[in-house]
């Protein structure tokens, strides 16, 4: 761990990129970065949601809104290009657009498959290899990839997002080896259930998000992006590798490292209560 700073004064004057600042976390991360004096630049796929939450952003930093899609290297790199060359320095890249998609594995499409890659995986990708080797010739900034409890543990029926959530996981901490040497943090946020839109979206067949995330796992209300966006800034100020959050995560992640045999006992039970619970809502529905 390289040295701690106080988040009061770490991101005064900063300068950050945030994709998928649309809404969700990025929303969140956006607004909290402002508010403590960084300038963000506020990334999405939907510019009039990038426009809005930019605009929403209040504190001594700033924000601007652009329309950027993960997918496209050449124009994730022309953005950390400019931000770099006309701020004079990239200190904060935060690699947070994402998508789900649930369901039964043999109900996905080579189609599914395709895309949750290329967000999940090519859009960080991106992010890393046009911020990386700015921040490495600065000797100094900070990568922030998002990742998920779910890259951390698998269950099934969340199959395609697990498997894109363990590569951020993996990408993240090998990168952050290497990293060191240069003055460059790297942080990977893996949050259980949080109160976003991905919840309500990807669904493939039967598959419910909200049921999945809160009924299934039995968590009585999802995170709140305000508060996992205050988390997320102290343990990039404290240079932390990884951030499981809340505390009942932090619970199952070691009782899956300590106890591998039990979690994936538990995963194929939980995957039972799933299926049992979407049958349910089915016949409920008609």
């Amino acid at each position: 761990m390289g040295p701690v700073a106080e988040p009061a004064d770490y991101y005064v004057g900063r300068n950050a990129i945030v994709t998928g600042a649309g809404s969700g976390i990025g929303a969140a991360l956006s607004r909290a970065l402002v508010e403590a004096g960084t300038h963000v630049v506020c990334a999405d796929l939907d510019l009039d949601a990038a426009s809005s939450v930019a605009s929403s952003c209040t504190g001594p930093g700033s924000a601007r809104a652009v329309a950027l899609d993960v997918t496209d290297a050449a124009a994730v790199a022309a953005l950390v290009t400019s931000v770099a060359d006309e701020a004079g320095a990239l200190d904060l890249m935060f690699n947070n657009a994402g998508i789900t998609i649930g369901g039964e594995t043999e109900e996905l499409t080579l189609d599914h498959w395709n895309s949750i890659i290329d967000v999940n995986i090519r859009g960080v990708v991106h992010g890393v290899h046009a911020a990386y080797p700015v921040m490495v010739r600065q000797h100094t900034g900070h990568i922030v990839n998002t990742a998920s409890l779910g890259g951390l543990l698998a269950a099934g029926l969340l199959t395609s997002y697990v498997m894109t959530k363990h590569a951020v996981v993996g990408l993240s901490l090998a990168l952050r080896s290497e990293a060191a040497a240069h003055g460059v943090g790297v942080t990977a946020v893996c949050p259980s259930a949080v109160d976003t839109p991905i919840l309500d979206k990807g669904a493939v067949g039967r598959f419910h998000g909200r049921d999945y995330f809160l009924k299934g796992q039995g968590v009585r209300r999802p995170l709140d992006p305000a508060v996992l966006a205050v988390e997320v800034l102290d343990a990039v100020a404290e240079n932390r590798p990884l951030l499981v959050t809340p505390r009942t995560a932090r619970i199952a992640w070691r009782i899956g490292r300590l106890a591998p045999g039990f979690m994936a006992a538990s995963s194929i039970r939980f995957v039972a209560k799933q299926r049992k619970l979407q049958a349910k809502r089915a016949a409920r529905d008609g």
